[in-house]
């Protein structure tokens, strides 16, 4: 074995996708010294995606004051990178854990996420890349796209609240002052799920729990948000709902679809293709990846998967290392990867486990690498 290519990652709430391909990689020359490494840190569009591009390409980190979910003012950064594209991640300025203890996605805006964009065209970038991971929101973008120059407007002509229950009174759309520097521009959405905007998959039913909605408060955020597909498809000319990926943080997906032309792409396949991850892997012996629980729903764009189908072409083996072993795992072998190992060395609650983490990686690299040198 002479090359092993590492690219994981981030495990949720213990340690970052750089810090984890670093334990990996001293894991792997602790056993190995001789074997060649490449460290590619991954984000898939969630927490650590610009920390990934400026890792990957190099750049710099810009910091600005934005509206944040509760209409607080907060202080959010992006990424420009050194080929003049920017790299927003939504949860920076939108995040749910902007609004811990206080979660409430009847009551919060994506305002903020389009003050970053509208620096970021502000200062020249012409390729926009937004990572849409980590919500707290359910506005459908609207938040966003005001913040860029469009109107949503009641029937008395004012200004709907910016939120996902503003939605509900939406009556007109005036995109006639936004931003005319949005046509130059590409944008491209980082989405690892496939969601439509609404209905019984959608983002309300799907996510809006996870961001402190109870049943009721589920079907007035779906009805909204089918509401405002309306008046967008009446006014724009736009079906949301047929856009796999637009029921993504709370229906930005959707709303960067309608407002400034946005491609939504799986961010894991936007990373590998900046970092030109084929031909890193043509000669290497293995590749390593995980994420802090791998489950089925690492199916629906996750990073593991995302690997394993570039992997796939080139006839690599795969093993991914992760926290935890979920449910419905038999359908990622057939996607590509070879084997999966969790780094939990006893049972134990996550809150204990956590803080043996990188611990637990280091000696579960070195536990592979010690038998993959002897198959």
């Amino acid at each position: 074995m002479k090359k092993i290519v590492i690219a994981s990652d981030s495990f949720k709430g213990t340690m970052d996708s750089i810090n984890v391909c670093n334990i990996v990689e001293k894991g792997i020359k602790n056993i190995r010294p001789e074997i060649k490494t490449i460290t590619i840190p991954i984000a898939d569009g969630g927490e650590g995606t610009v920390d990934a591009f400026l890792n990957a390409i190099g750049g710099i980190k810009v910091t600005k004051k934005v509206t944040g979910p509760l209409f607080d003012k907060i202080e959010a950064t992006y990424g420009i990178l050194d080929d003049g594209s920017a790299v927003i991640e939504m949860a920076q300025a939108s995040g749910l854990p902007l609004v811990e203890g206080r979660e409430n996605p009847l009551k919060t805006t994506t305002y903020g996420t389009g003050e970053l964009i509208q620096d970021a065209l502000e200062k020249g970038c012409n390729k926009i890349i937004i990572g849409i991971g980590g919500s707290a929101t359910n506005d459908g973008g609207v938040g966003m796209a005001a913040a860029l120059g469009v109107r949503f407007l009641q029937e008395d002509n004012s200004e709907i609240d910016l939120t996902g229950e503003g939605l509900g009174y939406l009556a007109t759309i005036d995109t006639s002052n936004l931003n005319s520097k949005i046509s130059d521009c590409q944008f491209i959405v980082a989405c690892d799920v496939d969601n439509p905007l609404y209905g019984a998959s959608g983002a309300a039913y799907v996510f809006a729990p996870q961001k402190g909605a109870d049943a009721k408060m589920v079907k007035i955020l779906d009805e909204n948000l089918k509401h405002y597909a309306g008046i967008v498809n009446r006014d724009l000319g736009i079906n949301l709902q047929k856009y796999k990926g637009s029921g993504a943080a709370g229906g930005l997906g959707a709303g960067l679809v309608a407002f400034v032309d946005a491609q939504l792409k799986s961010g894991i396949n936007i990373l590998l293709d900046a970092v030109d991850f084929d031909n890193l892997i043509v000669d290497a012996d293995l590749i390593i990846t995980g994420e802090g629980k791998i489950d089925g729903q690492s199916l629906r764009g996750k990073v593991p998967v995302g690997i394993a189908d570039r992997a796939v072409k080139h006839h690599k083996p795969v093993i991914a290392i992760v926290g935890a072993i979920g449910d419905e795992t038999d359908a990622l072998y057939e996607r590509g990867i070879s084997s999966i190992f969790s780094i939990n060395q006893r049972p134990e609650a996550f809150e204990v486990a956590k803080n043996y983490s990188e611990e637990n990686l280091l000696k579960t690299t070195e536990s592979i690498i010690r038998l993959v040198s002897v198959v």
